[in-house]
């Protein structure tokens, strides 16, 4: 039951990723301004292409530590951002920043667990 349950978490995990890393997509045509410096835009447009990545990686099981690393690295990046420039709170009346923190604890437990007998590393590397 528990690889079922790794299962589960691999493809909510995955398909948050990649809709959200796909939907940054868009920033490629973009160009600075005063609203989105340079700095910015360019992390944007890695993210464009790192979370659907690690996304496709967890969906399908396949280097499930690594990419579940990666995206918990990309979800401590956010959750910096999120605190120390836009100073949200947890949660409140505005938007705060527990789904990003959800997101990171389950990419953590992700690392930790590996992909679960469902994963395409136990065929390829018979982990």
């Amino acid at each position: 039951m528990s690889h079922v349950a790794l299962l589960l978490l691999r493809i909510g995990l995955g398909s948050v990723f990649i809709v959200h890393g796909t939907h940054k997509q868009r920033l490629w045509k973009a160009q600075p301004s005063a609203q989105m410096p340079a700095g910015m835009l360019n992390t944007l447009r890695f993210l464009s292409i790192a979370e659907p990545a690690g996304g496709l990686g967890l969906l399908f099981g396949f280097l499930t530590r690594y990419a579940a690393i990666g995206l918990a690295l990309v979800m401590l990046g956010a959750l910096r951002f999120l605190i120390t420039k836009v100073h949200r709170k947890f949660t409140g009346d505005a938007a705060g920043w527990e789904f990003e923190y959800m997101l990171l604890i389950v990419a953590i437990a992700l690392a930790l667990l590996g992909g679960g007998k469902y994963a395409l590393d136990r065929v390829v590397f018979g982990m």
